[in-house]
């Protein structure tokens, strides 16, 4: 357990680590002693100065959903981080991959919210009852942690190693979908280089949004009305550089495409 101060300390490296496009080293090799509890409080200093300057929180991203993921970073359940209004990217409007540190990209598909979520005790039903529209997605990741060497502590302190979130312009109906069996493909200029299941994600991406409603609920927060809720990857995150064109299909709900520069 860390005290305050090195908690700030902690916060201020991975800040000057983005804004400077500077990787660190590990976290959890520079403060030894921090915890999960040290890693969720520094992201939340760093989310809180991005508030102070104007930032708006634009939703929640859930991390580390798939088994294996889970059994590499020796953990048993997600973790979380924050979307911010200024992550949010266009598919016409190029991404400069300069501006980041080790981008990738990651598919899935995203929950925009129509009614505030409950918290303790939300349901999967509750999920569904909720959710305005689904759309297909591409979540761009960055680490602010050299060659992405992370453990859990680095990536929950790094915001779940959030960067961008990018919808298509497909809505889909969550009622009308078997959200836990989407088949989904992510093309490279037009040649296919991985494809997934959306219940790769704890089986079903509905069951991680609501353990996230019921996780961020106990540090005082709500999932809202017009919140975008990333559930995890569907499939393997893939590196991204200047000039590539991703385009991923899902299943009966249409298509996202991410360009770089």
């Amino acid at each position: 357990m860390l005290d305050n101060q090195t908690r700030n300390t902690a916060a201020e490296l991975l800040w000057q680590a983005e804004t400077g496009r500077a990787p660190l080293r590990p976290l959890r090799e520079s403060f030894p002693a921090a915890d999960v509890v040290d890693a969720y409080e520094i992201q939340l200093i760093n989310i809180r100065r991005r508030l102070d300057q104007g930032g708006r929180v634009y939703g929640h991203k859930v991390g580390l959903s798939s088994p294996v993921m889970q059994q590499m970073m020796g953990v048993d359940e997600p973790d979380y981080g924050h979307l911010l209004d200024s992550m949010v990217l266009s598919e016409s409007t190029p991404i400069r991959c300069a501006d980041y540190c080790s981008p990738r990209i990651e598919v899935e598909i995203a929950y925009v919210l129509g009614q505030t979520l409950p918290g303790e005790g939300c349901t999967e039903a509750d999920v569904i009852a909720a959710t305005e529209y689904v759309a297909p997605a591409l979540e761009l990741i960055d680490s602010r942690i050299t060659d992405w060497q992370i453990g859990l502590v680095d990536t929950i302190a790094d915001n779940a190693s959030s960067a961008g979130v990018l919808l298509g312009a497909c809505r889909g109906n969550p009622r009308d979908l078997d959200l836990a069996d989407i088949e989904a493909v992510l093309f490279e200029d037009g040649t296919e280089i991985t494809r997934g299941n959306t219940a790769a994600v704890l089986g079903n991406p509905t069951t991680a949004v609501a353990w996230l409603a019921r996780t961020v609920a106990t540090f005082g927060v709500q999932l809202e009305a017009g919140h975008v809720i990333l559930p995890g990857s569907c499939t393997r995150a893939v590196d991204v550089h200047p000039g590539a064109v991703f385009r991923a299909d899902f299943a009966g709900l249409g298509t996202v495409t991410a360009t770089f520069e």
